[in-house]
């Protein structure tokens, strides 16, 4: 049994339609300056790792990271008037847009503010103390 033409169209974009959105989107996040590439690359880790979607809501929620971050550094919009006092709390409000959101340990909590915290250039003073 062989795939017709449309099946095999249809077959590839599922398979490369995410994987290139997603290079698009790494390629854009590169162009961002630094401190918003660092904010973006928390919130990219914290998501990867503790929010599971299907690849066409992954590609979709990235892009729009993207655009947020993008326009923002376009406007000189700082980082904490982006994600506020709270990262957590504002990604999860962020992803509520494209999944069910799922169970997040403290520790991953922990990363993702002092990440957006060195990101916002604050200096806590604070030892970060997870492994």
């Amino acid at each position: 049994m062989t795939m017709s033409d449309a099946e095999k169209g249809g077959f590839l974009t599922k398979v490369i339609g995410p994987k290139r959105r997603w290079w698009q989107y790494k390629a854009r996040k590169e162009q961002l300056p630094p401190n918003y590439r660092t904010a973006v690359e928390a919130i990219e880790r914290y998501l990867m790792h503790f929010v599971p979607t299907d690849g066409d809501s992954n590609a979709s929620m990235f892009e729009d990271l993207a655009d947020l971050f993008e326009q923002a550094a376009a406007d000189g919009t700082p980082i904490r008037e982006i994600v506020g006092q709270d990262p957590v709390e504002f990604v999860e409000a962020f992803v509520q847009n494209y999944s069910e959101g799922g169970y997040v340990p403290a520790r991953a909590r922990k990363r993702l503010t002092d990440a957006i915290e060195r990101a916002a250039g604050e200096d806590t003073g604070k030892e970060d103390k997870t492994v």
